[in-house]
């Protein structure tokens, strides 16, 4: 991995008559900013999350939550990592006892995830090369 760049996520694109979705990350310090393709259900998640609304029973990113909760765990950073055939791969770095996990994961679930928790998002240099122009 190159350097990680530190990103926000900065709009979420819910079209009811699509399939895919999109959110779009931008560089917190630069100009830097791309999409990501997304399904439905990642981005309401994100988006109910971003909005402060809580669903009456835990959905699946909440029960994500509330499983590294009860293990006495946090999500430390999210990393988009590569970029391959045009699709994005992500790892969840989660610290448990001084210890951190890498677990692999699609970059959706990990901002879904993330934006509960919010964890800060870094993109490899070498991604955003990839994808801005």
């Amino acid at each position: 991995m190159g350097m990680l760049v530190r990103m926000d996520l900065v709009r979420i694109v819910i079209m009811e008559t699509e399939d895919q979705q999109v959110i779009v990350l931008r560089e917190r310090d630069g100009d830097r900013a791309f999409p990501i393709m997304i399904g439905t259900y990642e981005a309401l998640a994100i988006d109910r999350r971003v909005k402060g609304q809580v669903p009456e029973r835990p959905m699946t990113h909440d029960l994500f939550v509330s499983m590294l909760t009860g293990l006495e765990a946090t999500l430390e950073k999210i990393i988009i990592s590569e970029l391959r055939e045009r699709t994005f791969y992500a790892k969840l770095l989660i610290r448990r006892n001084g210890d951190v996990i890498e677990i692999d994961s699609r970059p959706s679930d990990a901002i879904a995830l993330g934006s509960a928790m919010q964890t800060p998002i870094y993109v490899d240099d070498d991604v955003l090369g990839e994808v801005c122009f």
